[in-house]
């Protein structure tokens, strides 16, 4: 039985019962009545809202109207809910069909930008590196470098390579003479005290002999022109390490962290030559494109172009003070040059030679140095005096890599002949020839920072115990030629790099 309002004889929305009469009424007709007359309306007895008693009922349906219960309302009915359903999905085509349009107009507009600042940053690149090169002299310090100019680029905007002209020789004066000699002095003795003590924590004898493959990263360089050809730690942060490639780039990597800090790219031919500054986060970098560049690490950036050679550089040395840089050149030369004013100080050629230079290394007290010649002839210089002071012949081909040991006695050499020599630096004199397999190809020598080690790399890579000259251990890991070779710290670790693209970290595992 449905529930009737006494009042409407509607079924009511919000039923209630008057407790005098037992009636039912819609809430809105009998609270307005009670308020007209303060009795129940069927009855009239005495009535409050407040005495109301709320009926708990389902809410019921209304049925619906008469008009449209027929099959014609019915379908009238349904066509206009059609017509509103498809008047919705029409509008919202065209919604999206206009912000389809405005995304892709924007998209247009980003490259377009894209493109323009491109464009503008290669304009200012080539013109930053137009006035680096009209004025070397602008000088630049470690500092510097948080506002370096960016990397220079050539091809097109800067000419024929062949245009690129070496700086004028400036000189040396007293007051880098005066500095070179405070320095070697100051070296000299702190070698004298620590050559009477082992270091504290250099790898034994025994754990270069267990020392296994760590790591191996064959992604710091291009794949299209495999090819590693140099490779130097940094002394400070042995974690850093520098690579320079056939693909005309140089690589900064942390083999800690495992990542790519910088990517320097600038010349326009393979890197040959890399050295990572001991102290300063910079790179120097050398290249047959007849340049040596200075790069700082945190920006990626050169800021100095030194054009010290006219013809392919095919060494470089950092002084021990960290200021000067000593190169050598097809051309015959070696250069002298203050890194932090990007000026070539000074530039000799041996008169009795007519010979290429292949290498150059410092002593480590800076006053005298090592060039390899073509000719197979290691000459040693008196840089003060700018002099050819000593010649050690002995070697077959040109030569490939000197290295000095950091007690300042030993010379280690090579050639395309498969031997080592070491020579002796008081007696002037080679002492020891370690004679490698037929047809082994030295490309890498260094010591390591104590004088105790000998890392050979090559055909593969070997290390050395020193005045004993006992082969500790050989590493055949890499699947080309080995091209450099460096000590970790207290030689916990050894890397090398190679023409199979990688670089790899030797260790105890």
């Amino acid at each position: 039985m449905a529930l009737c309002c006494a009042i409407s004889n509607d079924v009511p929305e919000q039923p209630v019962i008057s407790p005098v009469s037992g009636h039912i009424y819609e809430r809105r007709l009998i609270e307005k009545y009670i308020k007209e007359n303060g009795s129940d309306p069927m009855n009239g007895e005495k009535l409050g809202i407040e005495m109301l008693v709320e009926v708990k009922a389902s809410p019921l349906v209304k049925p619906r109207p008469p008009s449209a219960t027929s099959i014609p309302a019915i379908l009238k009915a349904l066509q206009d809910e059609w017509d509103a359903v498809m008047l919705h999905s029409f509008t919202l085509r065209q919604q999206l069909q206009t912000a389809r349009q405005e995304l892709s107009h924007a998209l247009y507009q980003h490259d377009a930008a894209c493109r323009v600042i491109a464009r503008l940053t290669k304009e200012v690149t080539a013109a930053r590196e137009a006035l680096a090169t009209l004025k070397p002299q602008a000088g630049i310090t470690a500092g510097a470098y948080a506002a370096p100019a960016p990397q220079p680029t050539y091809g097109a905007e800067a000419g024929p390579e062949s245009a690129i002209q070496p700086m004028e020789e400036t000189g040396m004066s007293d007051e880098v003479l005066q500095k070179l000699q405070d320095k070697a002095t100051l070296l000299t003795a702190e070698r004298k005290k620590r050559g009477k003590t082992v270091p504290e924590g250099l790898a034994t004898t025994e754990d270069i002999k267990s020392f296994k493959q760590l790591a191996s990263h064959t992604g710091l360089h291009s794949a299209s022109v495999p090819g590693i050809l140099a490779l130097d730690i940094c002394l400070k942060d042995t974690s850093k390490i520098v690579t320079g490639g056939n693909d005309k780039n140089a690589v900064v990597f942390n083999k800690d962290t495992e990542q790519v800090m910088a990517i320097l790219k600038g010349h326009t031919k393979k890197v040959t030559s890399v050295i990572y500054h001991p102290e300063d986060e910079l790179v120097f970098t050398a290249s047959p494109d007849a340049t040596i560049r200075v790069w700082g690490v945190e920006t990626a950036q050169c800021g100095q172009v030194i054009r010290a050679h006219d013809a392919p550089v095919t060494g470089i040395s950092l002084h021990a003070t960290g200021d000067y840089l000593l190169s050598s050149s097809t051309d015959m030369h070696w250069a002298f040059s203050d890194i932090r004013q990007g000026r070539v100080l000074t530039k000799v050629s041996d008169p009795s030679s007519q010979h290429a230079l292949t290498c150059a290394q410092f002593h480590p007290d800076g006053l005298i140095f090592g060039t390899g010649t073509e000719d197979s002839m290691i000459k040693i210089w008196d840089l003060k005096g700018r002099l050819n002071v000593a010649n050690f012949p002995g070697h077959q081909g040109p030569i490939t890599s000197i290295a000095f040991s950091e007690n300042g006695y030993y010379l280690a050499t090579s050639a395309e002949d498969s031997v080592v020599k070491l020579w002796d630096l008081r007696k002037l004199k080679n002492f020891k020839t370690l004679q490698l397999t037929d047809k082994y190809e030295v490309r890498s020598l260094s010591f390591d920072q104590s004088g105790t080690y000998l890392s050979v790399a090559g055909s593969d890579v070997r290390v050395y115990l020193c005045k004993q000259w006992q082969e500790l251990i050989s590493f055949n890991d890499h699947t080309a030629m080995a091209t450099g070779v460096r000590f970790g710290h207290n030689a916990t670790f050894v890397a090398s790099a190679s023409m199979d693209r990688s670089v790899k970290f030797f260790g105890m595992s």
